[in-house]
Formats: structure tokens, C-alpha cells, sequence
């Protein structure tokens, strides 16, 4: 093994760092990156592997079964909770992973990424063109169909970085820092349109009773976790009433998620003032390996097993309109959208790449961007209801465009694995041997 000293020198701080985009975050900020995205790769594989098990049950001699696991239901009818077993993974267990995307997104704002504007901008911009231009070209494939096919405008606006980060310990990559800071601050940020949309253009049947019902569980839950009190027994009651209500409004239940999410408490005051770790980041500890270990899945096992009808079945879904627009839009309108909003926002507001990085690497990162899963699972479900013929061939679609979009980013980035060891072989060098790798210290 080579002496330290025979390595690449790491880069110099530069004084005009406030006029680069994708440079090092803090040394803490780091570390909690690298952690959740340790939880995410696992989750992703566990990902991977219960939609290949639900793609093959569907397509074999056994595929009744699968479908009757599906939609067997379970329930409380009374209180309109009879659903079936598929529902209860999109509407209960994928409510989990958006109250994670909640707690994410208020951290990045109030202590991460997103509470510098200067840093903010470039992966804010890049999910928003990562969520226009992929709408727009779905559009554009189904302007001359029946008007049913653009209620799926929203499906390839997401981006899964459970699979996207499986796609990468695949391919063995090793990003630099703050690449891996830009993917997830992208994921964060795309999640939450995706809430949005879900929100606003899903929600069917809204009952205002129900709804103002769910601010009384969630104003107690509020309460409680600011006055930084985490017992299980008294805040889960109140998450699952908030959810119920949330449910029979008829707004997507995911979203009771986000908003017990956006109540909890980030920061917490140490002996003296100083910021310690919030709620937040305990109960990001306690549910992360759930939500990407089971939550998430599960859903995926329930809501990506389609039966493909063989060469004819497929052809024949890549054939609609819908999948045809789906697949476009995963593979060219994320790469275009998220690339191009990021490359003319560094170059109209005259900032400069890090030098860790090139625009290359950023191109691969925009391609990876094109898997879009469980979110676009989810949505298409909403667009087309389960079992139509429009959602299979969607489901088809989602499951085409992703892997193309992952086998574009695995060439771009991986060709360039011999650079990113270098810039990882800098980020861990601590000459000084004081616990702190040199490039964050000098920060």
C-alpha cells in the first residue's frame, strides 16, 4: 500500500468557495450522510429483491395466488379501513417513508444543505427541472389520446434513491462527498414536490370535517415531541389517529406523513446552548432501517408485480401512449431536466464547479435520476386505479425506464471510478491524526 504522502495531494481551500456549487460539506453533515446512505444501499437491495420476487410470482404458474395475497383484505369497515393488503402498503406502510422524507426535509432546511440559499439553489433547481421536463414530454406523447391518459403526468417526476443507491453498490462506484450530498439534497427535494402533486392533483372526494378532525391529533402530537417527550405509547396513538383522519378526508394518507414529520422538533439545546442531536434525528434512527428494511419493500412487492404476457404482453404495453411517455420522460426528461437546470444555473449566477468534480460526473447523476420507483409506483396507482390496463402497462413502463436510466449511469459513472478513489483517498486522509480527515479540517 502506497505511503500517504505518495497519494494525491487534496485541494487547497479556495477563497472564493462561496461562488462553488457540489462543494464539501461539514465533517458531522458528511458523516450523516454516509449513514443514511449506508441504510438506503441495504434498503435498495431489499428493494430489488422483492420486485424481482413479485415479477416472477406474477408471471408464473402461480400468479393467482400473488394477486390473491394482493387483494385479500383486512380491516375495520365501520371506520372504512377494510383494505386490501396492497392498500395497506401504499396508503399505511408508505406513510412511514414520507414521515422520513418530512423529518429529512425540515433538517435539510433548518441545519443541512438546503438552509444556505448559496447552497440551496443548484439542487432545488435541479428537482424542479427534474420534475417539469419529464411532465412535459409525457405530455407531449399523450396529447393526441384520450384525455384518461394524461391524469399520469406525475409518474415519472420522482426519483428513488433506495434504488438509485443500489444501482451504484453494484456498480461498485465511489462518489465523491458531495456528489452523495447533491443525490440525497435532490431525493429530499423531489420528494416533496411528489408530495405536493400527490396532494394536489390526487386527492379525491375531500371531506373538510375529517380533515380539520386530523388537526386535533396532530396539534397533541406537535405538542408533545416539542416539549421533546418521545414515548412510543403516547406519540404513536396520536401518528396512527392523524393518519386515520387524514385517510377518510380523502387526501392521500402518505401525506398525514409529512406534516408528523414536519412537526417534529430538529435541533435541542445542549448544557450550554449548543446544538445537540433533535428528535428528529432520534426517531430518524429508530424508523430508517423499518422504512427502508420493510415499509418500503413490501409496497414495492405488492405494487410492482404485473403480469407481462410474454413478448406480445410487453410489446403491446410499449405500445400505449402512457408507457411510451413514461419511459421517454424517465430516461431523456430527468437526464435533460436535471442536468440542464443545473448547468444553467452555476453558469447564469457565474459559479464554478468544485474542482472533486466534472460535468460529466454530473450527466451520470442526472441519468441515475431517471430511476424513478416507488413513488411513480404509487402515482400511477392514484392515475389509473390498481389493475387497469393503463397501470400495468405504467408499472412496465416505470420498471423499463428505470433500468435503462441505471445502465446509462453505471457506464458514464463508472468510467470514471479511477477519479472518484482518488477524491475518496483524499476525503479519509488524516495526516495530523486528529479524528478529522485534512480537507474537512481545513474547511
Amino acid at each position: 500500500m502506497p505511503h500517504p504522502s505518495s497519494q494525491p495531494a487534496a485541494p487547497e481551500p479556495d477563497s472564493s468557495s462561496s461562488s462553488k456549487v457540489f462543494s464539501r460539506s461539514t465533517y458531522p453533515e458528511y458523516r450523516r450522510i454516509l449513514s443514511i446512505l449506508r441504510t438506503e444501499t441495504v434498503g435498495g437491495a431489499l428493494l430489488l429483491a422483492a420486485t424481482v420476487v413479485a415479477l416472477i410470482w406474477a408471471n408464473s404458474p402461480a400468479a393467482d395466488g400473488y394477486f390473491a395475497l394482493r387483494d385479500v383484505k383486512i380491516g375495520y369497515e365501520p371506520w372504512h379501513l377494510e383494505l386490501s393488503l396492497g392498500h395497506w402498503a401504499s396508503d399505511g406502510l408508505l406513510a412511514v417513508f414520507f414521515f422520513l422524507a418530512g423529518l429529512e426535509l425540515k433538517r435539510e432546511f433548518v441545519a443541512g444543505e438546503l438552509r444556505k440559499p448559496s447552497k440551496a439553489v443548484v439542487p432545488v433547481a435541479a428537482a424542479v427541472g427534474g420534475v417539469v421536463v419529464p411532465a412535459l414530454i409525457y405530455v407531449l406523447f399523450n396529447l393526441g389520446t384520450a384525455g384518461e391518459t394524461l391524469k399520469g403526468w406525475a409518474i415519472p417526476t420522482a426519483t428513488d434513491i433506495a434504488f438509485a443507491l443500489a444501482v451504484l453498490a453494484v456498480i461498485n462506484t465511489h462518489l465523491p462527498a458531495a456528489l452523495r450530498t447533491f443525490l440525497l439534497t435532490l431525493a429530499v427535494v423531489d420528494d416533496l414536490i411528489a408530495i405536493g402533486i400527490i396532494a394536489f392533483f390526487y386527492s379525491t372526494g375531500l371531506q373538510p370535517l375529517m380533515l380539520l378532525a386530523a388537526l386535533v391529533p396532530l396539534a397533541l402530537f406537535t405538542f408533545l415531541v416539542q416539549k421533546r417527550i418521545s414515548s412510543w405509547y403516547l406519540l404513536l396513538p396520536l401518528a396512527l389517529a392523524t393518519w386515520g383522519f387524514v385517510h377518510a378526508s380523502g387526501i392521500h394518507a402518505t401525506v398525514a406523513g409529512v406534516l408528523l414529520g414536519f412537526a417534529v422538533p430538529v435541533l435541542a439545546s445542549g448544557k450550554k446552548g449548543e446544538p445537540a442531536e433533535g428528535l428528529a434525528e432520534h426517531l430518524e434512527h429508530k424508523l430508517r432501517p423499518f422504512s427502508a428494511g420493510f415499509a418500503v419493500p413490501v409496497f414495492a412487492f405488492f405494487s410492482a408485480g404485473v403480469a407481462l404476457g410474454g413478448l406480445d404482453g410487453m410489446g403491446a404495453a410499449l405500445r400505449d401512449p402512457v408507457a411510451l411517455g413514461i419511459v421517454a420522460a424517465l430516461v431523456v426528461g430527468k437526464a435533460v431536466g436535471v442536468f440542464g437546470t443545473t448547468f444553467l444555473v452555476t453558469k447564469t449566477t457565474r459559479a464554478s464547479l468544485d474542482s472533486s468534480i466534472a460535468w460529466i460526473d454530473l450527466f451520470g447523476l442526472a441519468l441515475l435520476a431517471g430511476i424513478g420507483f416507488t413513488v411513480s409506483l404509487l402515482i400511477g396507482e392514484l392515475s389509473f386505479g390498481a389493475g387497469s390496463a393503463h397501470n400495468d402497462h405504467a408499472k412496465v413502463a416505470i420498471l423499463a425506464g428505470s433500468l435503462i436510466s441505471a445502465l446509462l449511469a453505471a457506464v458514464v459513472l463508472k468510467a470514471r471510478n479511477r477519479r472518484y478513489r482518488q477524491v475518496q483517498a483524499d476525503e479519509e486522509r488524516d495526516d495530523d491524526g486528529d479524528g478529522v480527515p485534512d480537507v474537512f479540517a481545513r474547511a
